[in-house]
């Protein structure tokens, strides 16, 4: 299986939720787009439990614990011929602020996804990232940010995934949003754990 064509997706997918950011930036709040999924209907507001807040992807094997409030997550279930699965995608209905989760073949070690997505995003006009570096996530976890003119900020983040599985971590944010939405990206991403390997008893 070809990275470069998984990453020509994650690219697609990237750039899709660069364009709605930059829409969100001249759209009132009172226009701001949100999921409505039956997940992100449950997880609305700040009264509920944390543990109703939790996300758990048995199939993809993650986890994730989804903000609550304003943040709103989809399930989407869409996935490519290649193998790229983008379960969810989490959207903040005030800034236009979005999160794509997804899960790919581990054809290539976070790293090397991360150091060509940064390639194929200055490829782009207008896209300005910083060089991917180390995250105490996992031992292999890498990130990096980008800027698409003066108006949208984002951050990538890759990481090791359930058995065989890397996760990449997509978000964009109009750079007038509230500290606190980037803030929120960042625990979101801190959130997101692959599940425990199952390992049979010997008998």
């Amino acid at each position: 299986m070809d990275a470069r064509r998984l990453l020509g997706w994650g690219l697609v997918a990237l750039c899709t939720a660069c364009s709605g950011a930059k829409q969100a930036v001249r759209a009132s709040s009172d226009e701001a787009v949100g999921g409505s999924g039956p997940v992100a209907e449950r997880s609305q507001g700040s009264q509920l439990p944390p543990e109703s807040r939790r996300y758990v992807d048995q199939t993809l094997g993650f986890e994730l614990t989804q903000p609550g409030g304003d943040w709103l997550l989809d399930e989407t279930d869409e996935q490519t011929p290649e193998g790229l699965a983008i379960p969810v995608v989490l959207r903040h209905r005030t800034s236009g602020a979005q999160v794509v989760l997804q899960v790919a073949p581990a054809v290539a070690s976070p790293i090397q996804f991360a150091e060509r997505l940064t390639l194929g995003l200055r490829s782009q006009p207008g896209f300005v990232t910083s060089d991917p570096e180390p995250l105490p996530l996992s031992d292999s976890a890498v990130g990096f940010q980008f800027a698409v003119g003066d108006n949208v900020r984002g951050r990538v983040v890759v990481r090791d995934g359930s058995e065989g599985h890397v996760f990449m971590m997509l978000a964009t944010w109009p750079s007038a949003a509230p500290d606190d939405v980037p803030e929120t990206v960042n625990t979101l991403f801190e959130s997101v754990h692959p599940l425990p390997v199952e390992v049979p008893e010997q008998l």
